[in-house]
C-alpha cells in the first residue's frame, strides 16, 4: 500500500510503500493521535524506517492495497 504524508513547513511530501494493511496503518495513526504521541513510525517494503512527528503532520493519504499491473490491459 502506498502512503503519502504531508509535513508542515516543508516543500516535499514523504512517499513510500508498505506491506502493512490499511486497517493496521489507520489504527497506528489513530493511536498516535489519540495518545498524543510525539511521533508515529512506519516501515516500508524495503525495510527502511520513517519516524514522523505528529505535531507537524499536515495530511496522510493512504493508497490502495491493490498490486500494480504490468503490461497492457485490453
Amino acid at each position: 500500500m502506498e502512503i503519502r504524508i504531508g509535513i508542515t513547513n516543508t516543500g516535499r511530501e514523504l512517499n513510500f510503500e508498505t506491506s502493512e494493511g490499511s486497517d493496521a496503518v489507520k489504527a497506528s495513526i489513530a493511536a498516535a493521535f489519540d495518545q498524543a504521541a510525539s511521533h508515529v513510525s512506519f516501515v516500508d517494503v524495503k525495510g527502511n524506517s520513517y519516524i514522523v512527528p505528529t505535531a507537524n503532520i499536515a495530511f496522510i493519504e493512504l493508497g490502495t492495497e491493490e498490486a500494480r499491473r504490468v503490461g497492457f490491459v485490453a
